[in-house]
């Protein structure tokens, strides 16, 4: 079958339903983490202070103005770097909790909160790497002249990316890609970092770190 792959524990063909997944399920993460590791999950030291750095960023995101554009996209980047972190170490290590959190949402607000999450992803692996940080990011005037402040900054619809050489890859960067345009394009940078600073501070092993979020709607 194409994109399916061996589970990294037991060996079982599986189609992953994540474009990082290793095993075909949470048991066998979780037998592979008892054989290789000793004491708590290795992602739960890195989970606390990834979500603690994740709430300061999007702090920092919400209080920042006056700044010209090369300092408002390395405060951009930051929130964005720091959200798709948290995000990947909840799903790595806390899938259960992570689905529990989705499934507790409406149908609607659940596809919002994936594609919002999808949509950060793309930006993490294409802003400053394959593309200008400056084509993702727009600056907004405020009615009287000058800058808005720069949570209030809009996130543009780039040009999808180029055909990769690994068909799967290229899968899953047109997935993120779509979310982009759909969740993101057009809206401002601070209110979709802050939904999903908001989505992954339900789990208590984000919020408890993560603190207050100005940015959260």
């Amino acid at each position: 079958m194409e994109g399916s792959r061996d589970c990294g524990q037991c060996g079982a063909v599986f189609e992953p339903r994540r474009e990082h997944a290793r095993f075909c399920s949470a048991a066998c993460r979780m037998a592979w983490n008892r054989e290789h590791t000793s004491g708590p999950l290795p992602g739960d030291t890195a989970l606390g202070w990834s979500a603690a750095a994740m709430g300061d960023a999007a702090r920092r995101l919400g209080e920042a103005r006056g700044l010209d554009l090369p300092q408002a996209l390395a405060v951009i980047s930051e929130a964005v770097w720091w959200v798709t972190m948290v995000d990947a170490t909840v799903v790595r290590y806390y899938p259960g909790a992570y689905d529990r959190v989705l499934a507790a949402l409406d149908p609607a607000a659940r596809r919002a909160a994936e594609g919002r999450l999808g949509g950060l992803r793309f930006v993490r692996n294409w802003m400053g790497y394959h593309a200008d940080p400056a084509d993702f990011v727009q600056p907004r005037q405020a009615p009287g002249g000058g800058d808005l402040p720069v949570a209030d900054w809009t996130w543009v619809p780039v040009p999808a990316p180029a055909a990769g050489p690994a068909p799967q890859a290229r899968a899953w960067e047109m997935s993120r890609y779509r979310q982009y345009r759909a969740r993101l394009a057009g809206r401002p940078a601070g209110q979709t970092v802050g939904a999903a600073v908001a989505f992954l501070s339900r789990l208590p092993a984000v919020g408890d770190h993560a603190g207050k979020n100005s940015l959260a709607t």
